[in-house]
């Protein structure tokens, strides 16, 4: 009993040992943005004092040269339609794979698994070609194009937790005189929700930092999201890069998703597990 306890405090401290180990880059980011730039690579490590503390310049003049709130809507626009899209299309396909027993859709979810293995690289150029043919270079097609590449996780994590849905539920409700979108959408979507609050997380998590999806479909000019808009604004000519203002822009960058994160977080394992459950 003894030995179990200094078990259960040795993994204690191990545990917020690598907590801090994570934490501590997302604070270094947050003590340097409030330096001048010409501080921060000299003096990376302290904390900002007298001539070294910059105030809110840095984030003054990021957002400027960034147009910021422009780049938030945009990312946030992105972000909503596909996040919603995914969890919508995603668990009513699962629910369909799973109730209705065929070949094709045993194909169907074996199609959805294996389009986790392959590389983005292996399809960017053609997927690239294709969205500049059907003029999908803007935020609402982008979201289509983040719907199917999100699609396959989805699918199995619902799939996996649809299985252990029992079918009487479903029964009594088509019974009762539901068709079969009002038992999905007042019964078996309703008891979805630790999955698909996950499947919402480790999306929005996905789309809003991404890079290199919006920098290949929308470019560099229109619809830049947050990502791409930071990168533009602060690299300088020659190579420079105004480290000041990159801090602060990726600050302001974090807190929203960090902020969605920590409201949802409780729900994230135990659709994780869920979502985990083999047919």
């Amino acid at each position: 009993m003894i030995k179990s306890k200094k078990s259960d405090k040795g993994i204690f401290v191990g545990l917020i040992a690598l907590s801090l180990l994570f934490i501590y880059p997302l604070v270094l980011v947050l003590v340097n943005s409030f330096k001048n730039k010409l501080y921060i690579l000299k003096n990376p490590f302290e904390i900002p004092m007298g001539e070294m503390f910059a105030g809110l310049d840095n984030y003054i003049q990021g957002a400027m040269q960034s147009d910021f709130i422009r780049a938030f809507a945009v990312s946030l626009t992105i972000t909503v339609l596909s996040v919603v899209g995914i969890v919508l299309l995603t668990s009513m396909t699962a629910w369909y794979i799973v109730r209705v027993k065929s070949k094709f859709t045993k194909v169907m979810y074996y199609l959805f698994v294996f389009s986790m293995i392959v590389p983005f690289q292996m399809v960017m150029y053609p997927m690239v070609y294709i969205v500049g043919q059907l003029n999908l270079n803007n935020p609402i097609g982008i979201s289509l194009v983040y719907v199917g590449f999100g699609a396959g996780l989805s699918v199995f994590m619902f799939s996996g937790f649809i299985k252990g849905i029992p079918l009487t539920i479903e029964e009594a409700a088509n019974i009762d005189g539901c068709n079969p979108l009002q038992t999905f959408f007042y019964v078996v979507f309703p008891i979805l929700k630790p999955t698909a609050i996950t499947v919402a997380i480790l999306n929005a998590m996905w789309v809003w930092n991404d890079y290199l999806l919006p920098y290949l479909v929308l470019g560099t000019k229109e619809y830049k999201t947050i990502p791409v808009a930071i990168q533009q604004a602060v690299l300088g000519a020659y190579g420079n890069v105004n480290w000041g203002a990159f801090m602060a822009m990726l600050v302001l960058a974090i807190i929203p998703i960090v902020a969605f994160y920590a409201a949802c977080q409780k729900h994230i394992i135990k659709g994780v597990i869920s979502g985990s459950v083999k047919g």
